[in-house]
């Protein structure tokens, strides 16, 4: 796809896949925006997390704590910077119509969405077995990749019906007999 046509598809084009890959990428911005608050704590930048008064909620401990460094020899919010930036180049690959023009881009972005919130979960589980509290900037991150699963699942069965064969009837009914 030419660059012209791809940037005007992706600004002004209106399918409810597009829509869809749209709220994608906000909630990836925004799990993006708590990864960047999470690690400018975890780096000094900031000395305190503030956490809504909510119970089991200690995004200081959580985030100062030796699970939250345990990874790759740095702390966890980077790598969760990279993660949601991903996740939104994914979900802007490709034009309007990618399920039906280059059906692997929305299957590879439902896999990583997929992956994501398993591990999301899993993360979210150690978070409170290390540390009997939760991180309310991870929480709400976890909570976009759910949203993101939710969303990219039209588009994906789209996809495997393009691989397959199958016609996609998520659309606008064909009239019998033409």
């Amino acid at each position: 796809m030419e660059p012209q046509q791809l940037s005007k598809e992706l600004r002004e084009g209106n399918s409810p896949d597009l829509e869809r890959r749209r709220w994608i990428v906000g909630l990836s911005m925004l799990g993006g925006t708590m990864a960047q608050i999470v690690t400018l704590y975890q780096t000094g930048v900031l000395k305190e997390l503030p956490d809504l008064p909510i119970p089991f909620v200690d995004s200081d401990r959580v985030d100062a704590s030796a699970y939250a460094y345990s990874r790759l020899n740095t702390p966890d919010g980077p790598l969760m910077m990279i993660n949601y930036g991903i996740t939104a180049w994914l979900a802007t690959t490709g034009g309007e119509n990618r399920a039906r023009e280059n059906p692997l881009v929305p299957i590879a972005m439902g896999a990583k969405i997929l992956i994501d919130s398993i591990a999301a979960a899993e993360l979210a589980r150690e978070e409170w077995s290390e540390n009997k509290a939760f991180c309310e900037y991870c929480q709400v991150a976890t909570l976009c990749s759910f949203a993101s699963l939710a969303l990219a699942v039209p588009e994906v069965m789209s996809a495997v019906r393009t691989l397959t064969g199958q016609p996609d009837n998520t659309g606008v009914k064909e009239v019998e007999g033409r």
